[in-house]
Parts: C-alpha cells; structure tokens; sequence
C-alpha cells in the first residue's frame, strides 16, 4: 500500500511530483528505479485522479476512466503484470453495433486498483495541495537557486532537485504563475493551445438489472450520453448501479448549473437502457477537466530545456494522448527526461 511520509524528511527530495494520477504515479516508478528519492503529493483523498471509484451504500461505481486498451509493448508488458497481480482483467473487446476492436482492460475490482498497486511503497502525501511554487533553497540565502520549493497548504514547504507537474494543464500554468515561472514562448503556446472537455458523471443505484446488452457498456456519438456502464454486469458492483457520463456538449452547456438537476435530465435520458429497474438513489460528479480534445504532440514538456530553471516536466494525458494509456507513456517520458537532467 501507498506510504504516507513526513513531508520534511528528507531535508530536499530529488524529485517532487505533483499529482497522483497515472502519470505521476508512472514517473514515480521509473525515478525511484534510477534510484531517485521522489515524493508524490496530490491534493485528492484517493489515488489515480481519473480512476475513480465511490460506493453509495451498496452499490460501488467506476465513475471516471471506464477502461484502458494498450497498444504500446511496453504498456502491454505493464497490463500483463497487472493482470497477474490480479488488479486488472480484460473486460470486452466490442459491444453491440461496434467492430471488434483493441481489448478492454479494466482495474479489479475498480479502476483505483491499478493506482493503488502502482504506487506500493511509494512516498505519496495525499489531502495536501501545492499552493505556489519558487526557485530557490532550503536556506534561500546566499545558494545558487538550483532547487525548487513549493509551499503546501498545511504551512510546510518541500525542497527538490526536480519538480513533475502532472496536474490538468490549465491548473499547471497558474501554479507556474504562482512564483512568477517564465514558461518559454514556444512552449506557452504549446500550453495555450491544449484544451479539455468537461463531463457529468452520475452514479445511480438501481432496484433492478439494467436492460444494457452484454458486456454492459455502450457508448454514443450523439445525444446528452456519451457514455453508460453496468457496474454489475461488470463486476464493480455487488447490487444493480449505473455510471452515466454526460456528453462534452452536454456536460459544457449544464457544468455550472445544479448538478443533482442535471444528473436527472441524463437519468431520464438513459430510461431506455434501464429497463424496468428505478433509481432509488444518485450522486452526481463533476470532471471539470474529464478528457484533453486537444493534445500536445510531444509526449511530455521539459520547460526547464535550454533555460535557468532547475529542472522541471509537464506530463499527462493532454502530452500523449486523452487515453489510460496516454498518461502512463507521458510519465514515462517524463522520467527519463528528468534523470537525463539530473545526471
């Protein structure tokens, strides 16, 4: 399991990286491999960002990334060893009206699973915000400014050689505001032209079986749905629940709107796939930045290249792709950049 740590020990940590999700937590392995002493701080309870999962009595629900599918061989070997540890397991690999296509790997028995395994005996705050981040030292006096602080919400402050930022890449660049960071020309606009699209997430506890065909996902190119489970027929749930996610279309026009009214008008929408069975209960969450629509051709940013920066990455799934598999292959990228720059 994940390790909690005391964010002041040791005094400076050679990598720093912010953010537990798939692409932090990818970076992390393969640093901590080179032998670098990496901390992973992230503002969540939970670990994995998009793999989300939440119960409601019950019921448990895979609410944010559905599945994955791999395509690269290293990703594959990486798939491989999860379904041996027993944290992943194919799912499908089409669904009615689709071709057959890559499989579908889901996390066993959630998505967070995966996250989980991938950050055992790992240095990983969890609840603790970055609020700003500056050049500097531990002392800040009279040193060369080849460390990087960042100030946590709880009062105390990390030092590291090298920082990653993996957090979604509007919140990335006001975090770099936050100490007054000069992002290179060419890599602001690289950054300015990365864009996500929003989604509403409703999580449904049924009094009956759904009428979703087998495997028990569907997904739609047009409507308010984008996209609807069965956590049952899936193996999520121990009781009939469903997973409804609103459209990008969708989710934009009714983001800032009450969410408990929105989740409904895509509940009554999604009657047609529920059969007979009624919601007894609901949740409804909000993906602000659910899914990058444009990404960046480079699989990871080095801002600090060809600067007086110490070094410093971008990663994530607006790097390399707004898939599972995108994010873990920017934080690879990600890793080797930095050991390059720290040797």
């Amino acid at each position: 399991m994940p390790s909690s740590t005391d964010s002041n020990s040791p005094v400076t940590w050679d990598v720093l990286i912010i953010g537990a999700g798939l692409a932090g937590l990818s970076a992390a392995n393969d640093l901590q491999q080179a032998g670098l002493k990496v901390l992973v701080v992230d503002k969540g309870r939970g670990l994995g960002g998009r793999l989300a999962g939440r119960r409601i009595g019950d019921a448990t629900f895979d609410h944010g990334a559905q599945f994955m599918t791999a395509r690269d061989s290293r990703f594959k070997a990486s798939v491989a060893e999860w379904i041996e540890a027993g944290v992943a397991e194919e799912w499908y690999s089409s669904y009615p009206g689709h071709p057959n296509g890559h499989p579908r790997y889901r996390g066993v028995p959630t998505m967070t699973a995966v996250a989980k395994y991938l950050a055992t005996d790992m240095n990983v705050l969890r609840t603790t915000r970055v609020d700003s981040i500056r050049q500097g030292s531990v002392q800040d006096v009279g040193q060369d400014n080849q460390l990087w602080l960042a100030a946590l919400d709880n009062g105390d402050t990390i030092s590291a050689k090298a920082l990653l930022i993996t957090s979604p890449v509007p919140q990335t660049i006001d975090l770099l505001a936050s100490g007054n960071i000069a992002v290179p020309a060419d890599k602001q606009v690289r950054l300015d032209r990365i864009d996500y699209e929003a989604c509403i997430a409703v999580m449904a506890v049924l009094d009956g079986p759904t009428a979703i065909p087998v495997p028990g996902a569907t997904a739609f190119d047009e409507g308010p749905i984008g996209w609807i489970s069965d956590n049952l027929q899936k193996g999520v749930s121990k009781i009939p629940a469903v997973t409804i996610h609103g459209s990008g279309d969708f989710s934009a026009e009714h983001y800032e709107n009450d969410k408990m009214h929105s989740g409904q008008i895509l509940i009554d929408a999604a009657a047609p796939y529920l059969g007979n069975a009624k919601v007894t209960e609901y949740q409804v969450h909000g993906w602000r930045y659910s899914k990058p629509t444009v990404v960046d051709s480079e699989a990871c940013m080095l801002l600090s290249e060809s600067t007086d920066l110490p070094p410093l990455a971008l990663a994530g799934d607006a790097f390399a792709g707004p898939r599972f598999e995108g994010a873990v292959l920017s934080g690879w990228a990600a890793a080797k950049s930095l050991i390059a720059a720290l040797s």
